[in-house]
């Protein structure tokens, strides 16, 4: 979480100074994008590329690195749902106020409230979802290239 925050509230500032020397939310928003992206991808990359390297190099359950991804398929169609309005409002924003950011008080607060609400709804049902107080949907039982089951843990392969 404070990585998260170190990595990403420089990019905030950069945003709204972007959006606010420019006539359009275009440069804000690729911003955002490309700093997610890469937090994203480095932020699961490099653990997973430590974790690989640690169960090759300590030959620990076999040699081979297994993730437990029960949760994963569910976490992912939630997010994909909640990306999925929130773009849709940037979308109406631009048809009926003439951008994604500005505009009347009250639709910055809707909208502002609105993208909070997406974020807390992801968040809620990732976390019901993985310390199973939601069961059955989505599950997916996941193997590695060995054929182990990484449903419960990388102990039991």
């Amino acid at each position: 979480t404070f990585v998260a925050l170190g990595t990403s509230l420089p990019d905030t500032f950069a945003s709204k100074q972007a959006a606010c020397e420019a006539d359009d939310a275009d440069a804000a928003i690729g911003n955002v994008t490309g700093s997610n992206s890469v937090n994203v991808f480095l932020g699961l990359g490099i653990p997973w590329m430590m974790g690989t390297l640690y169960f090759l190099a300590t030959n620990e359950a076999g040699g081979h690195y297994c993730v437990p991804a029960a949760g994963l398929v569910f976490s992912v169609v939630v997010f994909a749902v909640a990306a999925l309005s929130c773009l849709a409002l940037l979308y109406v924003r631009r048809i009926y106020f003439g951008g994604e950011l500005g505009g009347e008080t009250v639709s910055k607060w809707c909208s502002g409230i609105f993208l909070c609400f997406m974020w807390f709804f992801y968040v809620l049902l990732s976390s019901l979802k993985e310390y199973d107080h939601i069961d059955g949907l989505l599950s997916a039982k996941t193997y590695d290239s060995f054929g182990c089951s990484c449903d419960m843990s990388w102990s039991k392969c």
